[in-house]
């Protein structure tokens, strides 16, 4: 019997990461789940202009019920971004368990305020814990995992990043645009995978910043977005952004792609099946 592979996803309980962790399942991984909400109903900060603090739909124990469906062995592991001692502990954790990681998914981002704030509203608080959850994080977990791929010599690395840090807002963040915390945090996460692959080049593992278009997600709603902004924005349904992680990391394929210096998940689904929209 082959075995199963391993992947450590953080974002886990709602939305891209809960949707990706399930077609993991599907292809063959074992998993190591993390994110603050592992019960339904749980509340945690999500307001991106203010805080806000409500349960919102999703949780480590839903998405683990749907990945055992399909043979996964799962892992629940509560952690939060911005708690650097829990992600470690957790990605002890899933060592501990499994033996091994041969993907993580970076997929978490912080939430809270700070992220849609005008340059001279923003606080040095706010941004640090952007930083924090959508830089020193992400690193903290490829200096924990990664060393176990080279090992082995197979494994992936893939990150999820954004779109507005690859373009200037059209508008003030208030205004249907974006501020400048998040994207410059998305921005510096972008230059992780370059240094990646030229630090480790020809080690087996492969390394991606994947960029999923505009996903309308429960964060966004809970915080005013509404049906019409994908009237602005055209939607990309989660399960088009988990269909490209999977093939990233499966696909000989996909090796044809790791000079890119950032995949736009949208447009390579289209390319590769024809539809970015799969949910719909």
């Amino acid at each position: 019997m082959t075995e199963r592979r391993v992947a450590f996803i953080t974002g886990a309980s709602r939305g891209i990461g809960a949707v990706t962790a399930i077609a993991l399942a599907r292809a063959g991984y074992d998993l190591a789940l993390t994110a603050r909400t592992l019960r339904e109903g749980e509340q945690h900060e999500h307001g991106s202009w203010e805080s806000q603090a409500t349960a919102l739909p999703g949780s480590l124990e839903a998405t683990a019920a749907a990945a055992r469906a399909h043979g996964a062995d799962t892992l629940l592991l509560r952690s939060d971004i911005l708690d650097m001692e829990s992600v470690l502990a957790a990605a002890d954790r899933a060592l501990e368990h499994f033996g091994r990681a041969d993907l993580l998914f970076n997929n978490a981002c912080y939430q809270g305020p700070g992220n849609m704030q005008r340059i001279l509203d923003v606080t040095l608080e706010q941004a640090n814990n952007v930083y924090r959850g959508n830089v020193m994080t992400p690193l903290a977990l490829v200096q924990k995992l990664l060393p176990g791929m080279l090992a082995r010599g197979t494994g992936s690395v893939i990150n999820m990043v954004s779109g507005s840090a690859l373009a200037d807002p059209p508008a003030p963040a208030d205004q249907g645009g974006w501020g400048f915390v998040y994207p410059s945090s998305k921005a510096a996460l972008i230059r992780m995978v370059p240094s990646l692959r030229v630090e480790h080049a020809d080690s087996g593992v492969r390394f991606f910043s994947v960029e999923p278009g505009f996903v309308l997600t429960e964060v966004m709603k809970a915080n005013g977005f509404g049906d019409d902004i994908p009237t602005l924005y055209p939607a990309t349904a989660p399960e088009a952004i988990a269909d490209i992680v999977v093939w990233l990391a499966e696909s000989a394929e996909a090796l044809a792609w790791h000079d890119k210096g950032v995949i736009r998940a949208p447009q390579l689904h289209r390319k590769l099946f024809g539809n970015d929209n799969p949910g719909t």
